[in-house]
């Protein structure tokens, strides 16, 4: 009896064992997967408590070390731990596909993908994670199939982690619920919280969550010399992420924007997270060239996308920024917009958009060639709504008393020109919802086929951000009911690009970054656009507005002592290294007028692309790009650089062998510089080949701009 019982106890505490053995091996099953050139290597785990990590190598060298994944929920378990592994399902993808517009003509898609699926045996519940390595880089996403356990479901928090491997050199801004129009900050990642201060400048509406919080798209350089950008894909019906920095272990969370009560956002099953991406190389050149962020968006959901056009323009935009004109048309405050008898009330004189100024516009438009006139200021409700919490301020269709809106229009489009609409939200999502349909009606009885619209201020409902759940599905709604109008959009203060115009390719520009405004509002660092391109752009184009060749704004409005820190050939460069399909020249026609030899190179410059080589880069340093233009055989050149000034070395090599070019440099002047000499520029012509070497100087805060024409 007495040897049975410690049989049976022996026998028991065997299996307990087992039971023990077994579970733990369940939760740290790893998994591999590698890119298809094998130079990065991820590895996804599960430590003893069910708890998901990965990490990431590069050439063998650490890129990201074990990171956390997962999310915190209110009022229900966390899909935090407690996992074990049920399935791990791989494929590999090599295809191709064409963008309406783009850089290139065509883009590979070849990555190799482990979808992980992951139960939660307390709870039933499901997640899957799902991983995509491509050369260039590593994007991941959680997805949450329909499952009883889990329907609508609140998350507290987002619990990806990027676990760098050292104290990196980044390119920063802080974090922010509201606004990117900030000035990029370039230090260590352990400098961070003690320059944060000084980096947070005012903005019109802004929230800031930490002392080391950070924006993506976030760029990275590691002392061994490998580049790393953080950022994210397709958002959509989700918050915007930003990241936490523990700048002791040089770990970076997720942190996502809250809506007005708090929780960061409300999802029901089946649906996913927007992907989580990470670029990485040894070359600065392959960041800029990455289409990750694009490849993780969905094909465009239009079957017809012939009305999506590229677009040049020009508008009256720069005089007001300067304060040289107005956005109003009377100089009333504290009024409500449906007391006020406009025919009856005095113009202050100084009201830009007045048809006459317009057709002034639309004749340089015509007379060089430019697609389209912005307007701004055309609709009545500008006297009294900057800085306030007003609910119902603009209509978007009702004109001023001096803005023809039919008779500019007949005038644009008998002279070839289209007009952009400009609709000003004042940051009341709800009111622009009101009145979206009549809005894009109206656009579409008078022919306007592309809009700006702005979110200045603090968004309406009070307690919701910028960059929140619900301002993201606003966003995307206008996007889509424009579409059905066959409308672009160009949406300024709104969230940061994530490659959606992939999808909705008539999302044809975004701001969301300090643009060319700032430079009336004080000034930009002169490095500001050689690292743009390696962060706000990567998730998409931005509509920096550039091509200002008067940098003292003072001569257009006295009382604005402001200069802008570049120079005419660093202007003409950004048509170049600023990729966007919709490019403004920004300035007044009259400065253009003085400039005429220089202003060829932005009549002459394309706004949509065949291929696109990135000849050198540094970020923060400098950035030449040569694009051929779409349908074409020309090339085009930019480079821009920063204070420090540079010569580049250009290698013509890209050029089809046994053909000749003529190259029309536009260069920064012997003495240019862009704070005492910004005006210096010189053209020549000479004769390039395919063996062609050429040295060229890039002034201080300036640069170069080069067409390439066949002969």
């Amino acid at each position: 009896m007495l040897t049975s019982l410690v049989s049976w106890r022996a026998g028991r505490g065997l299996l307990l064992l087992m039971f023990l053995w077994t579970s733990a091996t369940l939760a740290r099953a790893e998994e591999q997967l590698q890119s298809p050139d094998k130079q990065l290597t991820l590895s996804v785990d599960l430590t003893a408590d069910g708890t998901p990590t990965y990490r990431l190598t590069y050439k063998g060298r650490a890129v990201l070390k074990p990171g956390q994944l997962g999310l915190e929920l209110n009022g229900a378990p966390n899909l935090t731990n407690g996992f074990v592994q049920a399935n791990a399902v791989r494929k590999s993808i090599d295809e191709s596909w064409n963008p309406v517009w783009g850089e290139v003509k065509t883009i590979r898609n070849h990555y190799n993908e482990l979808a992980l699926t992951l139960t939660q045996p307390a709870t039933k519940r499901t997640m899957l994670v799902r991983f995509r390595l491509f050369d260039d880089g590593l994007g991941f996403r959680y997805e949450f199939p329909r499952q009883p356990e889990l329907g609508y479901f609140v998350v507290k928090e987002e619990k990806t982690q990027f676990a760098l491997a050292g104290d990196h050199k980044a390119f920063w801004l802080p974090g922010d619920y509201d606004t990117q129009e900030y000035s990029t900050v370039t230090s260590k990642l352990s400098e961070v919280r003690g320059l944060m201060k000084a980096a947070i400048t005012e903005n019109a509406s802004q929230t800031q969550f930490s002392p080391t919080g950070l924006q993506t798209p976030l760029m990275l350089k590691s002392a061994d010399g490998i580049y790393i950008n953080l950022h994210e894909a397709a958002l959509v019906d989700y918050s915007t992420m930003s990241l936490d920095l523990d700048d002791k272990t040089f770990t970076l969370s997720a942190h996502l924007t809250p809506d007005a009560q708090g929780n960061k956002g409300n999802l029901q099953t089946p649906s996913t997270s927007p992907w989580r991406t990470v670029i990485v190389s040894d070359r600065a050149a392959a960041i800029l060239e990455s289409k990750l962020v694009l490849n993780l968006n969905e094909p465009t959901k239009y079957k017809d996308t012939s009305w999506i056009k590229p677009i040049k323009y020009v508008g009256v935009w720069w005089e007001m920024i300067t304060g040289k004109s107005s956005w109003s048309y009377t100089n009333m405050e504290n009024i409500k917009l449906d007391s006020i008898d406009y025919a009856k009330v005095k113009p202050n004189g100084t009201h830009a958009a007045n048809t006459a100024h317009v057709k002034e516009y639309i004749d340089f438009a015509a007379k060089h060639k430019m697609d389209a006139v912005l307007v701004e200021g055309w609709n009545t409700g500008w006297e009294d709504w900057f800085g306030k919490h007003k609910e119902y301020v603009f209509d978007f269709v009702t004109p001023y008393p001096d803005f023809d809106i039919a008779e500019l229009n007949r005038y644009a489009h008998e002279k070839g020109v289209n007009i952009i609409m400009h609709h000003e939200t004042s940051g009341s999502s709800r009111n622009y919802e009101r009145f979206m349909e009549p809005a894009y009606e109206l656009m579409n009885k008078y022919g306007y086929n592309a809009v700006k619209s702005g979110y200045v201020g603090d968004i309406l409902p009070l307690g919701e951000y910028h960059y929140g759940q619900w301002m993201n599905n606003h966003y995307l709604h206008a996007i889509t009911e424009a579409a059905k109008h066959r409308i672009m959009v160009n949406a300024h203060e709104a969230v940061r690009p994530t490659g959606l115009a992939r999808t909705y390719p008539n999302l044809i520009g975004n701001e969301a970054a300090r643009g060319t405004e700032f430079q009336a509002f004080g000034g930009s660092n002169p490095d500001h656009t050689t690292i743009l391109p390696f962060t706000r752009l990567i998730g998409g184009p931005m509509d920096y507005t550039p091509g200002i060749f008067e940098m003292d704004v003072s001569k257009y409005n006295p009382n604005n002592n402001s200069h802008v820190n570049s120079t005419i050939g660093g202007q003409l460069a950004l048509y170049v290294t600023m990729y966007s399909p919709l490019q403004m020249a920004a300035d007044l026609p009259e400065t253009y007028n003085k400039f005429l030899d220089a202003f060829q190179f932005i009549e002459d410059v394309p706004v949509d692309w065949d291929d696109t080589r990135v000849l050198e880069a540094e970020p923060g340093d400098y950035i030449t790009i040569a694009r051929l233009q779409k349908g074409g055989s020309n090339w085009f050149i930019g480079s821009v650089c920063d204070e420090q000034g540079r010569t580049s070395n250009l290698d013509f090599s890209f050029l089809p062998r046994g053909k000749k070019y003529t190259a029309t440099i536009y260069a920064d002047g012997p003495q240019a510089h862009y704070k005492t000499n910004p005006q210096a520029y010189a053209i020549r012509k000479i004769t390039v080949t395919s063996k062609t070497k050429l040295k060229q100087v890039c002034a201080p805060g300036g640069g170069y701009a080069i067409s390439v024409v066949e002969r």
